[in-house]
């Protein structure tokens, strides 16, 4: 059962809902008065008062926007459900899915399926929860997905159910992360072995005197090449890409794998642009170490669902970074640290800020549907997670400060 004890997005809350509303009272309803008495039925479903919060909520259907209406019979209908009046609770859910799409559409797909399980109509149920799929917020759809798994498992579609499990367990093609590997090496290799690959190097590498003096694109583009004489920068920088990047386009999706890569690379870029000796430098390295720090923190504070082969990856980053760290130390000459520190920092912050949205949390396996996660102290509380990207941006402002300041 979902239900909101607030009145859905584009219906503005009561201004005093403490001053109550005659749901007796003839005539038409203000928005004013239809909010408040949506607000009145869900404080009256919480004390269990359920019929007089079915009056309430019966009082605003009919209201001319549908957003209205459709708070109202979802109100309605969880108040029958909860009266053990399943049959017209059904009714009520189906009544919400004849109407124009609103907010309310999305639980009542969501509870006709869940009826149609009780009822042993499996297929129904499959279809309900397709149509519920489509609508789901991203903190949803891996508990739909594992709904949809094991109905498919039930109804003899072995493949179907793979798949829907798959899914819920954030088990998807990491198109992000191999686009990303292979314009990766693409790049780097044409640039090691090309006649002209000098030509490349100059125009992308990181050149901080060229940043200082306008050439940005140089703390992104820096990622694409590797040094030219060392293959093995090129193969272990991929390889920690091949087994960071889809995790984490797993726990966060596609499209915000890429930002978080770009902004992690721009941490890395700003690090050894601030602090780092050298004029030129190459390499993914601070990219790929922001996204370390992504999955070490984020997996810490927000507890996802991870399958065994992530988790595994995971358990042993603690001690992959370490190493990383104690052969930087030795080889510092050698190794931008820098640049590993201002990508690991990036990414550790994303870790705070963001709550994978594409798998399950522990919370939200608690409580469907909260979107949230459990809290790891004051770091995985909603301050600490709004304050981390401003630290972040704080922190890339200084870092570019203090570059300009050396190499302008």
């Amino acid at each position: 059962m979902t239900q909101p004890t607030e009145p859905p997005p584009g219906v503005n809350p009561a201004p005093d809902p403490a001053t109550p509303i005659d749901r007796h009272a003839s005539g038409p309803l203000t928005r004013e008065a239809a909010t408040t008495l949506l607000v009145q039925g869900a404080a009256l479903l919480e004390t269990g008062d359920y019929g007089e919060a079915l009056g309430t909520y019966q009082r605003v259907v009919g209201f001319d926007d549908p957003e209205v209406t459709a708070a109202g019979l979802l109100g309605m209908a969880q108040a029958r459900y909860r009266m053990d009046d399943e049959e017209s609770a059904i009714r009520t859910w189906e009544a919400i899915l004849e109407l124009p799409e609103t907010s309310a559409t999305y639980h009542a797909w969501r509870n006709v399926a869940a009826a149609r399980v009780r009822d042993g109509d499996l297929n129904g149920a499959i279809g309900a929860y397709r149509e519920a799929d489509r609508r789901a917020p991203d903190s949803d759809k891996a508990e739909i997905s594992n709904r949809l798994g094991w109905l498919a498992k039930e109804t003899g579609n072995v493949r179907a159910s793979r798949r829907y499990f798959a899914r819920g367990r954030g088990s998807v093609v990491p198109y992000a992360s191999y686009a990303i590997l292979g314009l990766t090496i693409a790049v780097s290799l044409t640039a090691m072995f090309a006649q002209d690959g000098g030509a490349i190097y100059k125009a992308i590498q990181l050149d901080k005197v060229k940043v200082a003096a306008g050439e940005v694109w140089r703390l992104w583009t820096v990622t694409l090449l590797h040094d030219k004489a060392n293959v093995l920068h090129l193969l272990f920088n991929m390889y920690g890409l091949y087994l960071a990047g889809p995790i984490v386009e797993r726990l966060y999706g596609s499209t915000r794998t890429v930002v978080f890569y770009l902004v992690c690379a721009l941490g890395g870029s700003l690090g050894s642009f601030a602090f780092g000796d050298a004029r030129f430098g190459v390499g993914a390295s601070g990219a790929i170490f922001g996204l370390f720090g992504i999955l070490l923190i984020a997996t810490r504070t927000h507890n996802p669902a991870l399958d065994r082969a992530s988790r595994n990856f995971v358990a042993q980053l603690g001690t992959l970074l370490m190493i990383n760290v104690i052969f930087g130390i030795i080889a510092s000459g050698y190794i931008d640290n820098f640049a590993h520190a201002g990508g690991f920092i990036a990414g550790a912050l994303i870790g705070i800020a963001f709550v994978p949205g594409k798998v399950a949390t522990i919370r939200s396996m608690w409580q469907p549907g909260s979107g949230g996660t459990v809290a790891a102290g004051f770091i995985g509380s909603s301050i600490g997670r709004l304050a981390a990207m401003p630290l972040l941006a704080g922190l890339m402002a200084v870092a570019a400060v203090i570059g300009l300041g050396r190499w302008v």
